[in-house]
């Protein structure tokens, strides 16, 4: 595949970055991050490399679930400012090489939202039909997502005289997404924010929206991509969908990859803390062994973290057990029974080795890598937030100030993280200026990633090596051909890596982390690796004929 063929699918070799604007900047000194605060960082961003910005909700909302409680799906909370405010932020980044997707959160309203007062109060208004209601609690309803909080997912509201349905929590009454009306709405919605010059959209709960078979529901998918691809040709979607890959394909749509643009890859994700608990990577290998092929124009999304729990729900028990017992063995630092409440780095008890080689995969592997806002520095989260989602949801750490440089206000949005991974340990101003620290690892992490096209187009190899704890792989295409090496292991391992086709002659590979980039030549169609413990090592193999630059 050529190179030229593939440019408009930006996301195929984007780098993500995700943040909410509330605990990213606080310009007008409220205590509270905003859009004119944020549009004064986009320079770190571009800096880093970011090639696509996701934004949290911003919406108008009572905050009672982190703004995915919308009451206007039109505006601008104004605790962060107008929507001449986020145009401002939309030119900047476009200025800057930056696309920008927002969430789009359809599953469910704020039961606050006009369209749920009034279908509540008027049985014969038209917003009646935009929610689900019974008089009864079917007997086959299914279990709340968080039976810590919610003993069901059908609630009586005194007013309506009926009970209406929430996936979630009772503050979010799910839309009935099968009526006529309420897509119209949706699209509507979607219509104006590409207008204003959003990208794309981070789907929210993609199976809630819909249901998971392959009837309507799924041509509903289908319509909402089309008409996104027809208002702006370029916006893409992509969705959270935390199912097996099998139930998860569906998502793709069909052979053209006709539904969701993108996908979070959540089995390899899980699968990825396994491995680092067992210090074993065949967990990981064999969960990206089983990726399914997807279309040309779709991608994968690889993650570390995000805003939510660590999810560990496609493990087993005892393999959930492992995880726990690795990195989270307080109870606090567990969340309904199947995620983790930490970030990274505090996980790996701040052993930068380990760290490093986390991500060094997570950029390695095939698809666009999506960062969440502090992991490039770093940041841990605020332990004493237990049980909550809210532990890894802090002000940026900037500074070295007690306020993290995020507010001069005396009272903050949310906590800044405390100890060893607070700001005075760990910020961006004395990272900038120190050549080893963790931003100017993942900054050479975005650099080379950029300069490799094969890793968002390729296929991927599992290379053979005697090592269990070593993944090694390779990803391949007309583009060009890359390799990389990661040991999960505490003590280094040596072993050889042969490549397909390479015992033919004029083959090389260069160094591509590491300040020595000269070309060694492949002898006998491979050569020596040696990885120290938690190491990690990539190359790009040049093919005889290739002019590639390092």
């Amino acid at each position: 595949m050529r190179l030229t063929d593939t440019s408009d699918l930006w996301w195929k070799t984007a780098v993500f970055y995700n943040l909410d604007v509330k605990t990213y900047l606080d310009a007008d000194g409220d205590g509270v991050g905003d859009l004119r605060g944020l549009a004064q960082r986009l320079d770190h961003l571009a800096e880093l490399g970011v090639t696509c910005l996701w934004l949290a909700p911003f919406y108008p909302s009572p905050q009672r679930d982190n703004g995915y409680d919308i009451e206007d799906y039109y505006g601008v909370d104004p605790r962060y400012g107008s929507l001449g405010d986020m145009v401002e932020v939309l030119r900047t980044a476009h200025d800057r090489g930056m696309r920008v997707i927002v969430d789009l959160v359809v599953n469910h309203t704020s039961d606050q939202h006009p369209w749920f007062q009034e279908a509540r109060t008027s049985p014969d208004s038209r917003y009646r039909h935009f929610y689900q209601w019974r008089d009864d609690v079917p007997a086959d309803a299914p279990a709340s997502m968080f039976p810590d909080v919610e003993d069901g997912v059908w609630f009586f509201d005194e007013t309506a005289g009926q009970y209406y349905k929430h996936s979630f929590y009772r503050h979010q009454p799910d839309l009935a997404t099968d009526h006529p009306e309420v897509r119209e709405e949706i699209a509507k919605a979607i219509g104006f924010w590409l207008e204003l010059g959003i990208d794309g959209f981070r789907v929210d709960a993609v199976p809630f929206v819909i249901d998971g078979d392959d009837g309507p529901e799924h041509e509903f998918l289908r319509e909402l991509r089309g008409y996104v691809s027809r208002r702006r040709g370029h916006a893409m979607m992509l969705g959270e969908v935390n199912l097996p890959y099998d139930e998860q394909m569906r998502f793709f749509g069909d052979a053209d990859g006709d539904e969701l643009t993108m996908q979070f890859d959540f089995v390899a994700n899980q699968r990825l803390y396994l491995a680092l608990a067992r210090q074993d990577a065949t967990p990981l290998r064999e969960a990206i062994e089983s990726r399914p092929a997807i279309a040309r124009g779709n991608q994968w999304g690889n993650f570390v973290r995000n805003h939510d729990e660590l999810t560990l729900d496609q493990l087993s028990p005892a393999e959930r057990d492992e995880v726990f017992s690795a990195f989270a063995p307080e109870e606090g630092q567990r969340i309904h029974g199947r995620g983790i409440t930490r970030r990274l780095p505090s996980m790996l008890e701040g052993d930068p080795r380990r760290i490093r080689m986390v991500y060094s995969l997570m950029f390695s592997l095939p698809g666009s890598p999506v960062l969440y806002y502090g992991e490039e520095i770093g940041m841990g989260e605020n332990p004493t937030i237990e049980g909550s989602r809210a532990a890894v949801r802090t002000p940026m750490q900037w500074t070295g100030a007690d306020d993290a440089g995020f507010s001069p206000a005396d009272e903050l949005i949310a906590d800044i993280v405390p100890g060893g991974f607070g700001p005075q340990h760990v910020n961006v101003a004395q990272q900038r200026h120190d050549p080893g620290s963790m931003l100017r690892f993942v900054q050479n992490l975005v650099r080379h990633y950029r300069a490799s096209p094969e890793i968002g187009w390729g296929e991927l190899g599992i290379l053979d090596q005697p090592h269990t704890c070593v993944l090694a792989h390779s990803v391949t295409s007309e583009l060009g051909m890359f390799v990389a090496a990661h040991n999960f292991a505490p003590d280094g391992r040596t072993f050889r890596l042969e490549i397909e086709g390479a015992d033919a002659g004029g083959w090389s590979v260069v160094n591509l982390l590491d300040d020595d980039s000269g070309a060694e030549t492949l002898e006998r169609g491979g050569f020596d690796v040696s990885l120290d413990g938690y190491g990690h090592r990539w190359w790009r193999v040049i093919r005889p004929g290739e002019r590639r630059i390092a």
